[in-house]
């Protein structure tokens, strides 16, 4: 870990010697012009570059990119906007195998894949502590309640290792930038913020409140509007839905579906909690998060943020992002063929044709960039998949876990030799793996045992991953590109395509209809859509990955990241002198 500490001061250290450096009109001061021994008139400063005057980043959990296709016809707000008007880049894919929402959203946030910026997970097995962390945990931070609402824990972004493009923009554009963000979700809000925001917000599901922490500050009016509009408010509404039921595709009645508690498996589906008493409870705010009304919220609480902060009238270049999660715990709870998917889509693009037509009134139409990406995709639901005739099933972590056990037995490394399996990674107790790779039968045993499990299809081991080496194995080149030394495990799984991971302790049932983090094109095809300042509309087919979105908007705004993974997405950026949107 002190090796990891050395990494992260020298990829900071090294940002902040070419932001030292960096030249004029990427947000430093010109020093004031002295008249010449001539005693000619100083040279007038030349004109700010052209640049947007608000960022819009949009990410929409667990959104694959085939959505796009099979719903658009049904669109008419937002999302049918970006697509026709937008540059839609149809091939665009994670090319790593930790799908998951911490890591795309740091992916997408600072043009970095996880072998860069360090969040390889949504949580992983922290070996000098010997306990799961949490991506955001903090142990520095204190988390804030709005409304006067009790919290608990600490998130900030301090596991990031390298800065997200809106903290280089506030930072390179001389202080003027603001920096909004909201989620659901903390690892979602903070990682699009970076480590520095003036309004970083996510939803606590336990206690139904809006959260910070001490690491960003409260602003007044999020408390306000959170008082005066809480969630509960939605108590008792019904998601019923919006088209007429010929327009669904596939059965009413999802297979395998895992619906949140109080709820059935079709439509439609009350906000009434677990007991449908007078007051809501858990049951009621995991249904809130799983349904259209969620969004629309979000929707609400970016536009007030516009007219609270006057953002895109700061005189720099100002920062709203909001990742709507919603999508992810439908897909999670329905599967990808779900009716409802299909009607929470129809929603969303309701929500965003709002917030669309709200900044073309408030910051004006050309004069902000939009993109819409999303962190993951979804693995379909192995029964349905199964109906086909498909190799499909489930992979059980667990059963995988006993099976090494009872293989490495003979060897004598204690029990048990492993502390966890998180994900695909395998970490093995303190010293164990060491033992194992001076133990050629013992690594032989081990990797024998995990292939031997069903839903297996390649298992590899640290030391092939390091440093990302050159192959033509894709399965290899993806593990690769998530590996980060000292929070990767020590032998990582790869499972076969459309086998879920599943991590349900033994004998208990599924607790999710399906999920995501595997290296398979269902979980890596995403849609990068970007619209307005500066973006020359239209259909690409050039291969794309969602850490060239970061880059593209610090070339829309003149700035410099310094460790990258992405490309400026140059086929679409409008001629020089020339951005100016969609009329």
């Amino acid at each position: 870990m002190a090796g990891m500490g050395l990494r992260k001061t020298f990829i900071r250290g090294f940002a902040t010697a070419l932001l030292l450096g960096a030249p004029l009109g990427t947000g430093a001061q010109e020093q004031p012009q002295k008249t010449t021994v001539t005693g000619k008139a100083p040279a007038k400063p030349k004109a700010a570059l052209a640049r947007p005057k608000l960022v819009v980043m949009l990410v929409v959990d667990q959104m694959r990119g085939d959505y796009v296709d099979k719903f658009r016809g049904q669109w008419s707000g937002g999302l049918k906007r970006l697509v026709e008007e937008g540059a839609w880049f149809r091939d665009a894919a994670y090319p790593y195998a930790a799908t998951e929402t911490c890591v795309g959203h740091a992916t997408i946030s600072t043009g970095a894949f996880p072998a860069t910026h360090g969040m390889i997970a949504n949580a992983w097995w922290e070996r000098e502590t010997q306990k799961m962390v949490t991506c955001t945990s903090d142990p520095k931070a204190k988390n804030v309640g709005y409304a006067g609402a009790s919290v608990k824990g600490g998130d900030s972004a301090w596991r990031m290792e390298v800065p997200a493009f809106a903290e280089e923009l506030k930072f390179q554009d001389g202080g003027a930038t603001r920096v909004v963000t909201f989620s659901l979700k903390a690892r979602a809000a903070i990682t699009i913020a970076g480590h520095k925001g003036d309004a970083v917000t996510w939803f606590d599901g336990g206690t139904g409140a809006w959260t910070t922490s001490n690491v960003y500050g409260t602003l007044p009016y999020i408390d306000d509007y959170a008082k005066a509009h809480p969630v509960k408010q939605d108590y008792g509404k019904t998601w019923a839905l919006s088209l007429p039921e010929s327009a669904y595709f596939n059965n009413e009645n999802a297979t395998g579906a895992v619906p949140p508690e109080g709820w059935g498996s079709t439509f439609p589906h009350p906000l009434r909690g677990k007991a449908s008493g007078a007051e809501p409870d858990g049951a009621f705010y995991e249904e809130w998060a799983t349904s259209p009304f969620a969004d629309t919220y979000l929707t609400q609480l970016a536009e007030t943020s516009v007219d609270a902060l006057g953002l895109g009238k700061s005189g720099g270049t100002d920062f709203l992002g909001v990742s709507y999660s919603s999508v992810d715990y439908v897909g999670h709870s329905f599967g990808p063929r779900s009716w409802e998917i299909q009607d929470i889509l129809v929603r969303l693009d309701k929500d965003l044709g709002d917030l669309f037509a709200y900044l073309d009134k408030r910051v004006g139409r050309g004069n902000y960039v939009a993109v819409l990406s999303a962190d993951h995709g979804v693995v379909p639901v192995p029964e349905d998949m199964q109906k086909t005739g498909a190799d499909a099933g489930v992979l059980r972590i667990a059963e995988l876990q006993e099976r090494m056990e009872k293989a490495l037995e003979p060897f004598n490394f204690g029990k048990p030799a492993i502390a966890r399996i998180a994900g695909g990674d395998v970490y093995f107790a303190p010293v164990v793996y060491d033992r194992m790779r001076s133990n050629p039968d013992a690594m032989k045993a081990a990797l024998e045992a995990a292939k031997s499990q069903p839903g297996v299809a390649e298992v590899y081991r640290a030391e092939e991953l390091w440093d990302r080496p050159a192959t033509q194995s894709p399965l290899r080149r993806a593990m690769a590109a998530g590996y980060f030394p000292g929070r990767s495990g020590d032998l990582f799984i790869a499972p076969k395509a459309y086998w879920l991971v599943d991590s349900t302790p033994a004998g208990k049932v599924r607790e999710s209809a399906t999920g995501h983090g595997t290296p398979w094109n269902y979980d890596q095809h995403v849609p990068v859509l970007l619209m307005g300042y500066g973006i020359q509309a239209g259909e690409y087919y050039g291969a794309a990955t969602p850490a060239d979105i970061a880059p593209t908007l610090a070339s829309l705004c003149g700035i410099t990241l310094a460790p990258r993974d992405g490309r400026v997405l140059a086929e679409a950026l409008s001629k020089p002198n020339s951005h100016h949107g969609t009329p």
